[in-house]
């Protein structure tokens, strides 16, 4: 019994520690997604004013062409999935996208870009074919560094001609628990969602105008990608808060359990040492008797 009794207080033990553990890891998703989501106006303030400059270099020429669209009808499919674990079915949902795109376009023509450990791990164990993958960010401040490489990445394959279409996928961070996935045609590019801006002075460009737009949608599409990034961020953590909300409400109860169970045990132990107590006082021989 007092084997059984010392065996259910070092579970508690056990079970205290990983309710402590579980307690820190939503602690700090809390404050990454909070973090992420400051900072994406900032993301969205830079797009603008790339927008605005697109508006512009448009009122310079005629018919910007956009995006290279030469090559093989190519379909690139970015999705943005978790880096770390814990995350619920966030890498499910993004990865559900991303499938449903690849199997949408014409047999060997989309090639699938990845970001994130485990999205990775789960793309594999679907047998979905990776063309490039990277580690995702953890924290805000890594974001424009990886939207430089996937801006990379992306321009180098539409310039060998091996894409036309780019579509990504990223998760976006919404009140209720639900996982929204955002899609994003990032080209061929629409300039017509620049209204084109006349100024009684013209800018002064020191670039042919259909280069400067061509650099200008590059710049915007990394804005873009900034912003995804940053917003996935969000998702990632909002996710992973809520797995660890749900993980610590299940500890609660097994914390719960184990307690009741060693106090049972204990008044059963105690129980016991009374009975065999009473056993040998009983036990115990008479004494003599006193004479007359």
């Amino acid at each position: 019994m007092t084997e059984r009794l010392s065996d259910v207080a070092a579970r508690i033990g056990s079970v205290r520690q990983l309710s402590s553990v579980i307690g820190a890891m939503r602690g700090i998703a809390a404050a990454r997604a909070r973090e992420a989501r400051e900072r994406v106006e900032g993301a969205r303030a830079y797009a603008r004013t790339v927008g605005a400059a697109i508006g512009q270099a448009l009122a310079l020429v005629e018919g910007p062409e956009g995006l290279p669209s030469d090559g093989a009808d190519g379909h690139l499919i970015i999705a943005l999935c978790a880096e770390q674990g814990f995350a619920g079915p966030f890498n499910r949902r993004v990865l559900d996208v991303a499938e449903r795109l690849m199997n949408s376009a014409r047999p060997g023509a989309s090639e699938l870009l990845l970001l994130g450990g485990r999205g990775l791990v789960a793309a594999e164990e679907r047998g979905l074919k990776v063309g490039w993958s990277a580690s995702m960010v953890a924290h805000v401040d890594e974001a424009a560094a990886l939207a430089d490489r996937v801006t990379d990445q992306l321009y180098a394959r539409l310039e060998q001609g091996r894409a036309t279409r780019v579509t990504l996928a990223h998760a976006t961070p919404e009140p209720s628990a639900e996982i929204r996935i955002v899609e994003r045609t990032l080209a061929p590019f629409d300039f017509a969602r620049f209204p084109r801006t006349r100024n009684p002075s013209p800018p002064l460009i020191s670039l042919p105008p259909g280069i400067l737009l061509a650099e200008l949608a590059e710049e915007y599409v990394f804005a873009e990608l900034c912003e995804a990034l940053t917003l996935s961020l969000a998702a990632e953590n909002e996710a992973r808060m809520r797995a660890m909300t749900a993980a610590k409400s299940n500890v609660s109860k097994m914390l719960d359990e184990l307690v009741a169970r060693s106090r049972q045990l204990r008044q059963e132990e105690i129980t016991n040492e009374i009975i065999e107590l009473g056993g040998r006082k009983a036990a115990e021989p008479s004494g003599a008797s006193r004479g007359r």
